[in-house]
């Protein structure tokens, strides 16, 4: 009988990349020769590797006893890896000797654990390190190229594409040369919104994949559905809706090899078109797609969105209590105060869901109480500002804004100072002192938040720093220059071929250090070329535009402002109903009735009263009468058409 370990010796010989179940075969039969060959057992777990069963390799591995388990530090590390252990395969790369730590195998390993780990930055610093470093596999650089694009993306997608050096974030030609650079790089501009760079390079990847002679039928098929998939996604995003739902229409999504790409495919042809239709129904055929089970998951980024699709959905069909419930246990779980996307998200569809899809005064009705009872909630406090600001109310908005601000300063963790000036919050809170038309305050809040990203130079945010600059240029203040200056100084220091930078810092030390910005002067466009083709009399004919100020909004009046004159209105002239235009109006008529001369009343009563009335009745007769014994004298009244001593005899009954 032939020896076990000779055999696989042979057959490890002559062996080729296919011969996988053939070597486990020799690997077994050797092992049950000798439970304790070490090379038979490190074979096995090989063999297991390359056939994809990564819970028997582990397996195998737990069997060998340590000597083994030290011996297959990478293998065990990739086992875990693919089989979703992300954590643990960290930790054991980390047993690894510093000799094998460095080796480009372990290296390459390490980026992909951190990769689906999803810490990005540490992934892009390893594939940059592996691009620098030479002795290289022949291909690898490609491969390389591919892993950083994508990398690069993850990072757009994060919100971190600050930490990526500014030619790392505009494509190139050179990444359509092969389509899964040109997909990776199509992937990033979609990450900052740059869809129509994103769709030509999507079908520039589709035809090169349909073009490839490398690929067998069934590869094509599998490189082109995610394609698609991206390509319906970013026709939707550019309002081209019935090209995004002819194409959705050729993907049959059951056809897609990984379940996270196909989770995503089913979610992405429920919501193109969604418009209109019944939101009970689109809920259930949202929660008929692809549901993800052990190792297969998406990234954070994707889950949140799904996250929010099914809970607007919710909304919809108004189950607010079982949201309310749900939004409010994953927002207490987070950290407080956190500046993630994802949780504020999460604030903003609670408040709806507390306020029943109700807007302006009746929905602040509902959610103030909320905001004491979670004060750190970022969600929460911007859905209220955007009510008040809704209802032409940015006072009470900015108030509260200040007072969370505040909050935040005061505090001893140095987290929250990052959550303090955030970008986000500070272009809210820039935004709301600009309709105030608070100007000082702008540029001191801009003041701040650069002081403070200054200091932390790689977490820094460019734009930010940007806007902060050019801002803070704009004062007549020496102190807000000075600072304008260290701001784009430290933008300059960080990417020298940002052209706003550098005017920036010209702008800021012209002035006062001229040998400083001397080097930046040939970076910039000269000023014969800038004003060429310019009329520069005819601008002068044309005169000076002013700009209107904005005026501040809110209820106190300024002290400056003088008082408007009120425009007295006048009022429609009424005529009367009878009225005839060149008939003289009665002039009695603003007289009471009964005073007209005109007037005839009815009735005896009537008559003997209109008698004693002095105008227009009978003019009675006085005389006067003397009293006896000289006690004086009365008037009495005299009526002239009684008649003197003659009664009416009263007739019988």
């Amino acid at each position: 009988m032939a020896n076990p370990a000779a055999t696989l010796t042979s057959l490890l010989r002559a062996s080729t990349i296919q011969d996988h179940d053939e070597v486990l075969k020799a690997a077994n039969a050797a092992i049950k020769a000798s439970k304790r060959d070490l090379n038979a057992q490190h074979t096995r777990v090989v063999a297991l590797l390359k056939l994809d069963r990564f819970h028997d390799a582990l397996r195998a591995i737990a069997e060998g006893g340590d000597s083994l388990e030290k011996e297959c530090v990478f293998e065990k590390s990739y086992a875990l890896y693919k089989s979703g252990q992300l954590q643990d395969a960290e930790k054991t790369l980390h047993t690894a000797s510093d000799s094998s730590k460095s080796s480009r195998a372990f290296r390459h390993l390490a980026a992909q654990v951190a990769y689906r780990a999803e810490k990005f930055s540490d992934a892009a610093d390893t594939y940059r390190n592996l691009s620098q470093d030479s002795g290289g596999l022949p291909g690898e650089e490609n491969d390389l190229r591919i892993n950083l694009l994508a990398t690069n993306a993850q990072l757009e997608w994060n919100g971190l594409g600050n930490l990526l050096r500014e030619q790392e974030r505009q494509p190139s030609r050179d990444h359509l040369e092969a389509f899964e650079t040109a997909y990776n790089a199509a992937c990033t501009c979609i990450a900052r919104g740059d869809f129509t760079r994103a769709s030509v390079f999507l079908k520039r990847a589709q035809d090169l994949c349909e073009a490839s002679e490398d690929l067998s039928a069934d590869e094509k098929k599998g490189e082109l559905l995610p394609i698609m998939v991206q390509h319906a996604y970013v026709l939707a995003r550019l309002g081209k809706e019935a090209e995004a739902v002819a194409l959705n229409k050729s993907i049959v999504a059951s056809e897609i090899p990984e379940a996270p790409t196909r989770a995503v495919a089913h979610n992405n042809q429920v919501a193109i078109g969604v418009a209109g239709r019944n939101p009970y129904l689109t809920h259930r055929l949202l929660e008929s797609t692809t549901k993800l089970s052990g190792s297969d998951r998406l990234f954070e980024y994707q889950a949140s969105v799904l996250r929010r699709n099914r809970y607007t959905l919710t909304l919809q069909i108004q189950k607010f209590d079982g949201l309310q419930s749900s939004t409010s246990n994953l927002i207490l779980q987070s950290p407080s105060p956190t500046a993630s996307v994802e949780i504020a998200g999460l604030g903003v569809i609670n408040a709806a869901a507390h306020a029943h899809l109700q807007t302006g005064t009746k929905a602040l009705k509902e959610i103030l109480p909320l905001l004491e009872k979670r004060p750190t909630d970022i969600g929460l406090l911007l859905t209220i500002i955007q009510l008040y600001v809704q209802l032409n109310n940015p006072g009470p908005a900015l108030s509260l804004l200040d007072t969370f601000l505040k909050r935040l300063e005061t505090a001893s963790t140095p987290d929250y100072l990052d959550v303090r000036y955030a970008p986000g919050l500070v272009a809210v809170a820039v935004a709301l002192y600009r309709l105030q038309g608070r100007q000082n305050s702008i540029r001191a809040e801009l003041a701040k938040a650069s002081t403070y990203w200054r200091a932390k130079s790689k977490e820094s945010s460019a734009s930010l720093l940007r806007e902060a600059g050019i801002e803070l240029l704009r004062s007549s203040n020496r102190e807000d220059i000075a600072s304008a200056g260290e701001t784009f100084e430290a933008l300059v220091a960080k990417s020298g071929q940002d052209s706003v930078a550098v005017a920036g810092l010209v702008a800021s030390f012209a002035n006062d250090d001229y040998d400083k910005i001397e080097p930046c002067l040939q970076s910039l466009t000269p000023v014969e070329k800038l004003t060429a083709g310019t009329n520069v009399q005819e601008l002068v004919d044309a005169g000076v535009v002013s700009v209107p100020t904005s005026t501040p909004v809110g209820k106190k009046r300024l002290a400056e402002r003088e008082p408007e004159k009120a425009v007295k209105r006048r009022r429609k002239m009424r005529l009367p109903k009878n009225y005839e235009e060149g008939k003289q109006p009665d002039p009695e008529r603003w007289l009471p009735l009964r005073d007209r001369s005109t007037y005839r009343p009815k009735g005896k009563k009537g008559r003997k009263r209109a008698q004693e009335i002095t105008q227009g009745g009978i003019v009675r007769e006085e005389e006067t009468l003397e009293l006896v014994g000289g006690a004086g004298a009365v008037k009495v009244e005299k009526a002239s058409g009684v008649q003197g001593g003659k009664k009416k005899k009263k007739g019988k009954k």
